[in-house]
């Protein structure tokens, strides 16, 4: 069976507002490894391991961060 792409997209990335990582982007970088690059419109994209994105997926939600 092969993996379904989309599935495997959003278990290996977040996509937030870049203003949104205000203050937390060092942090979030040191404490997971993560990429983090900026896209358009202002958004970020937080690349990672699905075991790393799940961690991320907290930390932001802690900070008050809503991942969709």
């Amino acid at each position: 069976m092969t993996p379904d792409p989309s599935r495997l997209r959003d278990s290996t990335q977040i996509v937030v507002p870049c203003d949104e990582l205000n203050g937390l982007r060092d942090s979030l970088t040191e404490e997971f490894t993560v990429t983090v690059v900026t896209i358009e419109d202002g958004y970020c994209r937080i690349i990672g391991s699905p075991v790393e994105i799940k961690g991320v997926s907290g930390f932001l939600a802690k900070h008050g961060i809503t991942v969709p």
